[in-house]
């Protein structure tokens, strides 16, 4: 069960923030069996498991099974508990529970998540005390009684007790003379782990673009976006991470919840929260009230919200994820990278209130060796310093070393500001950094603030581009800040604005980006109608070789191949897909979309291999998708592409026979290396409606 020895950095940690800190690991096994947020689990393992001594951790780890097993509440037990309760007469539960007012009898009742009891009574004195309860909820260990009531409406049930699950405190002070002993390389690290990453994977941008997601707990009315192919765990640190965190769907949210009931003036989460996430934010089916729309610019802006003629003002950071289905080429070349939201979040005054765009395609796909076995905070530990930061005020602490371009914007300005600061307070907690380390942070922060305009000026032409700029105070080179997609797609970063038929205008003439250079093996004729028979046991040949030529120039094809269901057959698919994706020019997609058949006693693995597949190919050029197909008369195989040629396949793409496979031979990365087995190609050139 234990790893290896703790790392220097390890010891550092254990040494520093003794008691703080806990085995990531140990998270992540615990998880397995409670369906808890991360906080509550290391909340119990702060306290029993905060050591690098194997025997004291595995005493500590029973002590928590333990504690978790006879009081936190699955729903499957909840008549268990109930049981319990009565026969006892009292009992502690770990749930979560949430306060609501009964106006009739006029006093608190509370109602058990997973427990499933409701209107049990409840002081009043702990719901002033955790005002959270009455929004949203809290995870808490609550004792609760149970009495047989001479009143028969009343409720046999009694809270006794109420103990949220957070930290008691945190000395600022003693915080801020730990990380002292930290270099800002190992702090970084340090902060990783505790989100609960190995940093050895991550690149140093890797690790800020992972970082820039705490911002919203450090500072007050922070407004982040990140939209990126799904599975990067953008949603992860607001369900987990921190108590003062409220992850919803972006669909679910209404005004009055989110602001203000106008009916009985109750304050939404905007009151409560410091920060707020909309989770699944994009979508076009989406519906959205465009009165929450207006609402929230005003508040994103002003942090004021009305109740009839009451101005209202609230704290609460707001963060949108969504993800994105196209690949960032494309969205450059034909649209925005706004595309994916609902229309009505596509305004660009909604859009200018958002202070930085998170790249999320730049974001690593989680993984099983990204997760930290190391040491890190217990999240509640740092949630709390975080909170205590949001007090703090850094958005200045550059102009001592660097001016920015007279050219910016007041609310570009605004935007970068606030993302310096907030990544300030995360890494250098004591406001103090060397001239390199804030020009690092004020770089990126202008580059996703830069992001957020650059789309927006797609969008709308009233808005007036401008250069991201700063250069050394007294003097020195100026430093224009771009994004990396602008230095990736020079030709296609300054398309604005869109005209009406949705596609940019072109402000650099005939702009061409190369596509892959043609393989030597290809036909370098036109495409034409042909029966082309490849000989048994002959080498050379590659799915480039055979079908690049009839591919090119279409947007969508579709496989026809019953048996892509064994690991080759689906490596196949995959080798054929990256043909498609090179032979697709840079900003162009092409949709692959897959008939296959199924057995039983290979469809679950099958269904899992391609489901990874679609997984992996989404926001890249040839998105992938795939469908079942249980006829048994389903034989023939094809490829059908939409530029008006169908390739007859007798063997589908199955046509190379048996290696073994390994990293370092040339078959594995060479198809034309391969042994191919005997098969017939027919390219038949049909019309667009046949297609």
């Amino acid at each position: 069960m234990a790893p290896e020895a703790p790392s220097p950095l390890d010891q550092k940690i254990l040494e520093h923030f003794a008691g703080n800190v806990v085995r990531k690991d140990l998270t992540t096994e615990l998880k397995q069996n409670a369906v808890v947020p991360t906080y509550v689990l290391e909340y119990l393992l702060g306290q029993h498991c905060s050591t690098d001594d194997p025997a004291q951790i595995s005493d500590g780890l029973e002590t928590v099974r333990r504690i978790l097993s006879k009081h936190y509440v699955h729903r499957n037990q909840a008549e268990l508990i109930k049981s319990t309760i009565k026969d006892k007469g009292s009992h502690k539960v770990i749930d979560k529970i949430t306060v609501t007012f009964n106006d009739k009898g006029g006093f608190h009742e509370v109602e058990f998540t997973n427990l499933g009891i409701k209107k049990v009574p409840i002081e009043d004195s702990y719901v002033k005390r955790y005002p959270k309860l009455l929004v949203g909820g809290i995870w808490a260990i609550t004792d609760v009684e149970y009495e047989l009531p001479t009143d028969p409406k009343a409720s046999p049930w009694q809270i006794a007790g109420v103990k949220p699950i957070q930290v008691p405190g945190v000395d600022h002070d003693e915080f801020l003379a730990a990380r002292a002993q930290f270099s800002t390389d190992e702090w970084i690290d340090v902060l990783m782990q505790s989100v609960g990453f190995n940093p050895e994977p991550f690149t140093r941008r890797g690790k800020l673009l992972t970082l820039i997601r705490l911002i919203p707990f450090c500072e007050r009315n922070y407004n982040l976006l990140e939209l990126g192919p799904k599975g990067t765990g953008k949603s992860h640190v607001y369900a987990e991470f921190s108590p003062h965190g409220m992850l919803i769907s972006g669909s679910e949210v209404t005004a009055p919840k989110l602001f203000v009931s106008n009916a009985n003036g109750k304050i939404g989460l905007v009151g409560y929260w410091d920060c707020i996430c909309f989770d699944e934010f994009a979508g076009k089916d989406k519906k959205v009230d465009k009165t929450l729309v207006d609402i929230m610019k005003n508040y994103m802006a002003n942090r004021t919200f009305s109740r009839g003629i009451e101005q209202l003002t609230a704290e609460a950071s707001m963060v949108f994820m969504g993800n994105t289905q196209k690949s960032v080429a494309y969205m450059l070349k034909h649209s925005h990278f706004y595309e994916p939201l609902p229309d009505k979040y596509i305004d660009s005054a909604f859009l200018d209130r958002i202070h930085a765009f998170n790249p999320g395609w730049e974001v690593q796909p989680v993984r099983h060796e990204l997760f930290c076995t190391g040491y890190g905070f217990v999240v509640d530990y740092i949630a709390e310093v975080l909170k205590h930061l949001r007090t703090e005020d850094y958005t200045g602490l550059y102009k001592a070393h660097f001016e920015i371009s007279s050219e910016v914007s007041t609310r570009d300005q605004t935007g970068f500001e606030k993302t310096f600061s907030g990544l300030m307070k995360i890494i250098h907690p004591n406001g103090k950094a060397t001239p390199e380390e804030i020009a690092e942070l004020l770089e990126f922060a202008m580059e996703c603030r830069r992001r957020v305009r650059e789309q927006i000026l797609r969008i709308d032409d009233t808005f007036k581009a401008n250069d991201f700029a700063y250069q050394p105070v007294g003097g020195g080179p100026a430093v224009t800040v771009l994004t990396p997609e602008e230095q990736q797609y020079p030709a296609f970063a300054g398309l604005r604005p869109l005209n009406p038929e949705g596609a940019p205008e072109i402000t650099s003439a005939e702009a061409v980006i190369p596509t892959a250079p043609a393989s030597t093996t290809a036909n370098t004729e036109p495409a034409k109608e042909q029966h082309l028979v490849v000989p048994e046991n002959t080498k050379g040949w590659s799915y480039r070789r055979l079908f690049a030529d009839h591919l090119r120039g279409c947007s969508a094809i579709i496989i026809r191949d019953p048996y892509i269901r064994a690991f080759h057959q689906i490596r196949n698919l995959v080798e054929f897909l990256r043909m498609v994706n090179e032979i697709t020019p840079v900003g162009d997609e092409v949709t692959v979309h897959l008939i296959t058949g199924s057995d039983q006693e290979t469809m679950e693995k099958q269904i899992e291999n391609l489901g990874q597949v679609q997984d992996s190919f989404a926001g890249t050029c040839t998105p992938f998708s795939w469908e079942i197909d249980a006829s048994p008369n389903f034989h023939a195989r094809s490829i059908t592409a939409d530029n008006g040629w169908k390739i007859s396949l007798d063997r589908g793409l199955d046509i190379f026979q048996w290696f073994e496979f390994s990293a370092f031979k040339a078959e594995a990365a060479v198809q034309e290396a391969r042994m191919v087995r005997g098969c017939e190609l027919s390219f038949i050139r049909q019309s667009a409606t046949d297609s």
